[in-house]
């Protein structure tokens, strides 16, 4: 086993601890990819020849640092590869690290009786498009003809997915760098239905997430939405602005797209986190010149805000709808 997938039970919108967290398997490995909000990819092909230990008994050492010094338990899954790790993690439980067997054969049983859906990358329309036509388990994906995949969902995709379904992993871990991006989380006091709270929860969010930005004289990209529910499951959406910015009403605006995208009807939500991510100088981002002279005034208004916040504290000035 040489890729570990780690979700650490972090308590409800926690994600802040992420980066801490992540230097717990930094000790072993620089090959580290984040998977906020609560997961992480590692490869330690390096460390095992190093420590001379498997990466098994390497995640028993990680998940007895997490206890000490985090008081954070984890569920770890292992493979020779990421999607088989991230496969292997669903069948998981702390203190017990699940493994997928390294020779092919042991793959294959591991994938065949599994149903398409549990493969990572493959959504409810693919595994829907491939049920009606009777090949709703992996072993039976992998067994069918490819051109028939092909004719169901595409050329490149009916190959991907028959190459995955018979436990060729082609992944492979990409480092990055979670501390590079900024989150800020709103938990609620009861699970939540009420979705005019779930909204002022993610105005408040943007809120702060541009006043940080603006203060540090950052822009982000990148704007990633976190909802976890009353089950403890959560959605994860990201999506790329159209510029770099820190505005606090432009990132309001895609977050509210988000959510609304989600589609939640009646979910009892525990918790909202914001992240912007792609972090990087706001005098070295690009703008788009405009003669609008409201997003002019908006901007005005948001610097004079600022310097009050700076000078009173951060509810000296607040929007409207969370004055309450």
């Amino acid at each position: 086993m040489t890729i570990l997938c780690v979700r650490f039970q972090l308590p409800p919108m926690y994600e802040a601890a992420l980066p801490g967290l992540l230097g717990l398997l930094e000790d072993f490995t620089p090959v580290v990819e984040a998977l906020p909000p609560d997961g992480v990819l590692a490869d330690l092909r390096g460390a095992e020849r190093y420590f001379g230990r498997s990466a098994v008994e390497l995640a028993s050492v990680i998940r007895v640092r997490a206890l000490a010094r985090y008081g954070v338990d984890c569920v770890i899954g292992a493979g020779p590869g990421p999607m088989l790790a991230r496969m292997a993690l669903r069948d998981a439980r702390p203190g017990v690290t699940c493994t997928v067997p390294e020779d092919p054969d042991g793959i294959a049983e591991f994938l065949a009786g599994r149903p398409v859906s549990a493969l990572p990358g493959v959504g409810a329309a693919t595994a829907r498009t491939l049920g009606e036509y009777g090949l709703d388990t992996l072993g039976l994906v992998a067994a069918a003809p490819l051109s028939t995949l092909q004719r169901l969902i595409g050329a490149r995709a009916g190959r991907e997915l028959r190459e995955r379904a018979g436990g060729i992993d082609r992944g492979r871990v990409v480092p990055n760098a979670v501390s590079r991006s900024l989150v800020a989380e709103r938990p609620f006091g009861l699970d939540e239905l009420n979705p005019d709270r779930h909204r002022r929860a993610l105005l408040s969010a943007s809120e702060e997430l541009g006043a940080r930005l603006r203060a540090v004289e950052k822009v982000c990209r990148t704007l990633t939405l976190t909802v976890r529910y009353a089950d403890s499951s959560s959605t994860t959406r990201s999506r790329t602005l159209k510029e770099p910015t820190a505005h606090s009403s432009a990132l309001t605006k895609v977050a509210y797209g988000m959510y609304e995208a989600l589609g939640l009807q009646r979910a009892r939500v525990r918790a909202i986190a914001l992240r912007a991510e792609g972090l990087a100088p706001a005098d070295q981002a690009s703008y788009q010149l405009t003669f609008d002279p409201v997003d002019e005034k908006a901007r005005r208004i948001e610097e004079v805000a600022d310097r009050a916040r700076a000078k009173f504290g951060p509810r000296a000035v607040i929007p409207g709808a969370l004055a309450a």
